[in-house]
């Protein structure tokens, strides 16, 4: 009996405050899964549950906006705060799948770094699409994406991925585009068959991937001489494998994931909270002990140690001289030009 009345009053209770019993519940975190995520519980995760007194109920995910658009219309979203790209983001803020950050509740704008902060979004990690190669097999390697294309000095097979995206960029730095004119020259017909043209030159020895986890491997089995890669991916089979593989933040492109709280979402001050603590530079400079990605915060690097700083794509003089993905190009391009490139690929 004294159960019963316990639920009773607590189901009254959460009536009377206009929450749902059903939604009710731990705030629930969407991660990618894997090491990331790995990585995230230990940096923020705990942490947060520890500092708040919160629980943080983990789930992942493999992305796709119409996985957030069913949640979010079904009026019953299970999810929170939730990790996506940044073309996840910015459809989904078009379409009000979202709620509209107020930043002065995390710490303000000026508390990450500029690219990291949109309408919806407040940035998680920075990624890097970085040549790698394998240290062991080349004492001197490649030192741009013009050696990438360079099979008379570096012969052997060599790794993009799969798709129009990077792979028409890293064509047009290969082939001199400065960093501030590639999406300018992508636009075009003209710049767009320029990517093509240099991509031709390395047809024959060219192999694509689709995971991951295949440019570390491809290294480790001798397949290629050298690929592109996330930047994680490379730093990680050095940790845990003992590989000897190189990577150039030269000619890098950077890419951001980010935060987003779900229209909807019953745990709105919880959200904020976590959002709030995650972004702090204290909090924010354990992560790159976990994974080898890039911190957002505006003040974290200055916690950093110099060597392990200069091993992320936030650092300062990294982010120099690398490429800003651009999502809004690709939201606008893709279509037409996936369609390009798999013609090209087709093509004898």
């Amino acid at each position: 009996m004294k159960t019963t009345f316990l639920f009773a009053a607590a189901l009254c209770a959460a009536v009377a405050g206009g929450v749902q019993p059903s939604l009710a519940r731990d705030l629930t975190v969407v991660g990618f899964g894997g090491s990331g995520q790995d990585a995230m519980r230990e940096a923020f995760f705990k942490p947060f549950s520890a500092a708040s007194g919160l629980p943080v109920s983990e789930e992942s995910w493999d992305g796709g906006v119409g996985v957030l658009r069913a949640k979010v219309e079904g009026g019953h979203a299970a999810w929170d705060v939730v990790q996506m790209d940044s073309s996840e983001l910015a459809i989904g803020c078009e379409e009000g799948l979202y709620e509209t950050l107020d930043f002065d509740r995390i710490g303000g704008k000026a508390a990450y770094l500029p690219f990291a902060t949109s309408p919806c979004g407040v940035g998680v990690l920075v990624y890097d699409y970085v040549l790698a190669y394998d240290g062991d097999k080349l004492k001197d390697g490649p030192k741009s994406w013009a050696d990438f294309f360079d099979t008379k000095k570096f012969p052997g097979k060599r790794a993009l991925r799969q798709g129009p995206q990077t792979n028409l960029e890293i064509a047009l730095l290969a082939d001199g585009v400065p960093l501030s004119d590639v999406y300018a020259q992508l636009a075009t017909e003209e710049g767009v068959a320029r990517a093509l043209r240099k991509l031709d030159t390395i047809k024959n020895d060219l192999v694509f991937w689709k995971a991951g986890a295949q440019p570390p491997q491809l290294l480790a089995s001798g397949e290629v001489v050298m690929t592109s890669s996330y930047n994680g991916r490379i730093s990680a089979a050095n940790s845990k494998d003992h590989r000897n593989f190189k990577l150039l933040w030269n000619q890098a492109i950077y890419v951001l994931d980010s935060w987003a709280i779900l229209k909807g979402s019953p745990n709105i001050d919880k959200a904020y909270q976590f959002l709030n603590f995650v972004g702090k530079p204290e909090v924010q400079k354990e992560l790159p002990k976990y994974i080898s990605y890039g911190i957002t915060s505006a003040k974290s690097s200055s916690l950093l140690d110099a060597d392990l700083l200069a091993s992320l794509p936030s650092a300062p003089q990294n982010l120099a001289i690398a490429l800003p993905y651009n999502t809004d190009f690709w939201l606008e391009h893709t279509d037409r030009l996936t369609e390009r490139f798999n013609n090209w690929a087709a093509r004898k």
